[in-house]
């Protein structure tokens, strides 16, 4: 007798089925592919924003060396606390209690792998119906689309180019209903690489508590440390906090800017003046701030031919040169590019010839 099979009732979540190019890892695997494979010059990657790839960056020895002691222990091999272990929460409330005139308990600290998953548990805890919340622009786009799959409505607030990426407070303002539950904030930035001053973090709280709304920091420190490393999870990660002076991965960089025709660039290490770049340059900022990983550069298209917008713009630099940027259209801001400098300085000078290079040969002849 012939059995009748039930046809396979898997169906994949809709939700999750995207456009490669929407994510910002898909766009740039796709500039990858498109570089020139004869081109035996080594592909240069001022786009990934992970500086633990170059040595010139690797995690200090001191927390290498809390990892293997912690390993070796066997003192965290078992099962964790979902919010963390205490060693670890103690540590950073002390660490970020820090000038405060009040103390943070270490029951005030909920410990996550990374930025992502802190993420996903806010904005799950967030998603009322007809919620909304408010995320900068230019910003990151996987904020949003966890925010879409929560079914979380996102309005957008601007960030001020010419005041330092500043926020908009009053047009932050007028977004605001009855139905907004919290504002996020990157700081330091990512994509612009800007740093708030005290006096505007200020600002932007005082803003929130007018209208009752919360806010949310969203400030990578795991990554400063260690890098995207899935080797450190959070029961280790717990041991290792305590050790590591948390102060020591902030420091002050002068970071002065420049515009360079067609491009804004920053020149964190004198690679600029050192490359020859310099004769086609003036000074036109100086920011003094946190150590950031990117930049974000506006285009000035009308001094290029043939180049209609920034995402042709890095596919052609890809092509060309062997060079990969991210298009600023993939964080909100078209006809802008973000670059990353946290590369070894060989790297920097490397790609910003390469880049001087393509934008001379496209240049418009007057």
């Amino acid at each position: 007798m012939e059995i009748a099979r039930k046809k396979w009732s898997f169906r994949a979540n809709e939700k999750l089925s995207k456009d490669i190019t929407v994510t910002v890892r898909g766009t740039l695997s796709l500039l990858q592919e498109n570089t020139n494979k004869e081109d035996e010059r080594p592909i240069l990657q001022l786009s990934h924003g992970d500086p633990a790839a170059y040595p010139l960056f690797r995690t200090c020895l001191k927390a290498e060396n809390a990892v293997v002691h912690a390993l070796q222990s066997a003192q965290f091999n078992t099962y964790s606390s979902f919010i963390g272990i205490l060693p670890a929460r103690r540590a950073v409330a002390e660490y970020l209690s820090i000038n405060l005139p009040y103390k943070i308990s270490p029951d005030d600290v909920y410990m996550t792998l990374g930025c992502s998953q802190a993420m996903e548990v806010i904005i799950t805890v967030l998603a009322s119906s007809g919620a909304n919340i408010l995320l900068p622009k230019p910003g990151y786009p996987n904020h949003e689309a966890r925010c879409s799959f929560s079914q979380l409505e996102v309005r957008h607030y601007d960030l001020i180019p010419d005041k330092g990426w500043d926020v908009d407070l009053d047009a932050l303002e007028r977004l605001v209903d009855e139905n907004t539950v919290a504002i996020l904030i990157i700081n330091p930035g990512n994509p612009c690489g800007n740093v708030f001053s005290f006096e505007h973090l200020n600002k932007i709280a005082e803003t929130a508590r007018k209208l009752g709304i919360l806010v949310i920091s969203d400030e990578v420190y795991d990554t400063l440390t260690f890098g995207d490393n899935p080797f450190v999870p959070m029961a280790t990660f717990g041991s290792i906090v305590p050790v590591i002076t948390l102060g020591s991965i902030s420091k002050k960089w002068a970071v002065p800017g420049w515009r360079v025709g067609w491009l804004v660039t920053c020149d964190p290490t004198g690679t600029l003046q050192k490359s020859g770049i310099t004769e086609c340059i003036k000074a036109c900022l100086n920011i003094d701030c946190d150590p950031v990983t990117f930049v974000q550069v506006q285009l000035d298209l009308s001094l290029l031919e043939g180049i209609d917008d920034d995402v042709e713009f890095c596919f052609k630099l890809a092509k060309e040169e062997s060079v990969i940027i991210l298009p600023g259209v993939k964080v909100g801001m078209k006809n802008w590019v973000r670059v990353c400098f946290a590369v070894e300085p060989s790297v920097l000078e490397d790609g910003l010839q390469r880049i001087k290079s393509f934008c001379l040969r496209h240049a418009k002849s007057h």
